[in-house]
């Protein structure tokens, strides 16, 4: 079974942050694996080493610098990775649409895995768009998952900690979420082996996909300002623990 990752190549999330020119940033940072991928190239990882003839296939639409983030899921496990280069950014769309047409060009997807989300856009539409062009079934945030002979039984988390359970016919598409399972995180050895690993480049524009008219585009990116208003709360510390505690529940809403 041919099991492919679309992952994403995001900026460290510890990073700082410069737009330049109102729709882009300053790309002088670090950037590294979309940290939900890590839970999809881990799960994929453990159905190959428990599927005999399986292969795990990472891909990406990036810049060439996303070679890296390619590379890190090498570490991780995956056994070759493509690279879709391009010299922009683009939505779900065309994204779904570019990695459907490596993946048909490299091989027959048995299983198809992306992160829950990307930490950068937090869109959550790339598994949606991918299952669509391809016709295949989607399911997102799973925390659990068994593969039997023709199916796949996944537990999806939804909000306020419930979880649902659905069986899904193969191929689907699969949004890794937190509780999935604990990143393997590579060793040294892992790291050097994965230099040698092959991935295969493939330019965005032979691809011949267009921009869809419905899609989406960037036109203005601002800086989150978060307004603080400090306030002094006096008194003794009987007072002043209720009081922060009144205002963390009624104010914030935190509690």
């Amino acid at each position: 079974m041919q099991i492919y990752i679309c992952v994403k190549h995001v900026p460290d999330s510890a990073a700082h942050i410069t737009i330049l020119d109102k729709n882009r940033i300053d790309e002088s940072i670090s950037f590294l694996l979309n940290p939900y991928d890590e839970h999809a190239v881990t799960e994929a990882a453990k159905i190959k080493n428990n599927t005999p003839d399986s292969e795990v296939i990472a891909v990406c639409l990036g810049k060439n610098d996303a070679e890296k983030t390619i590379r890190s899921a090498l570490a991780m496990g995956a056994d070759r990775g493509i690279l879709i280069t391009c010299d922009k950014n683009y939505d779900s769309m065309v994204t779904a649409l570019a990695l459907k047409a490596a993946i048909e060009q490299d091989g027959t997807p048995g299983l198809i895995f992306t992160g829950k989300e990307s930490i950068d856009a937090e869109g959550m539409q790339t598994m949606f768009r991918i299952g669509a062009v391809f016709d295949f079934p989607v399911a997102t945030n799973v925390v659990k998952l068994d593969i039997e002979v023709d199916k796949a039984v996944v537990d999806c988390e939804l909000s306020g900690g419930i979880t649902n359970t659905y069986e899904m016919s193969l191929p689907c598409v699969l949004g890794a979420g937190k509780g999935l399972n604990t990143p393997r995180y590579p060793t040294f050895p892992d790291v050097v082996k994965s230099k040698k690993k092959p991935v295969q480049k493939i330019v965005f524009t032979d691809l011949n996909i267009k921009d869809s008219p419905a899609g989406m585009r960037i036109v203005e990116l601002e800086p989150l300002h978060q307004a603080r208003q400090p306030k002094e709360i006096k008194g003794d510390a009987g007072f002043v623990a209720k009081e922060i505690i009144r205002i963390l529940k009624q104010e914030a809403k935190v509690l």
